[in-house]
């Protein structure tokens, strides 16, 4: 496969996984605390499914992107973003996650947890590995279009 197909690949990925922070976190996330008859445990203990499964993805899309970008090149720009949104990454995979999982399985037990909640952390690492994403996706799609005008495949009008 050329370095465009790959390139195509990373894309399809970087804009997936933003739709999916979109979808998730600003959309699911906030509006299953409004249905009917969730209680607060239960829309927690589906939070902490959610986010977990969630991140597993993340863990995923980010190693087939790390994968392709040795094979593709792409501009510093771009990887200077994607180095930012791993190391949010693995924040939130190591500390950020666990703690809030462990906040929320007190809350499920009854118990009630200490006031100090890293929830807010957590919604402003999603913003910016959200900005990152879609920023790194232009700067890449941008880069690849000058590609394939330098190489003579698409020519613009």
């Amino acid at each position: 496969m050329k370095k465009q197909g790959y390139r195509g690949i990373m894309l399809l990925l970087i804009f997936l996984w933003a739709g999916m922070i979109l979808g998730i976190s600003f959309l699911e996330a906030p509006l299953k605390f409004q249905a009917p008859n969730v209680t607060l445990g239960i829309g927690l203990g589906i939070g902490r499914l959610v986010f977990g499964t969630l991140n597993k993805i993340e863990l995923l899309f980010s190693f087939l992107l790390i994968v392709f970008s040795f094979i593709t090149r792409p501009p510093v720009k771009f990887r200077y973003l994607f180095g930012l949104l791993c190391i949010i990454l693995l924040f939130q995979t190591i500390w950020l996650l666990p703690a809030l999982d462990e906040r929320a399985q007190i809350i499920i037990d009854g118990g009630i947890p200490s006031e100090k909640s890293p929830h807010m952390i957590y919604v402003v690492a999603e913003m910016i590995k959200l900005i990152s994403l879609i920023s790194a996706g232009i700067i890449l799609f941008n880069n690849s279009m000058k590609m394939i005008q330098k190489e003579g495949l698409w020519k613009a009008s």
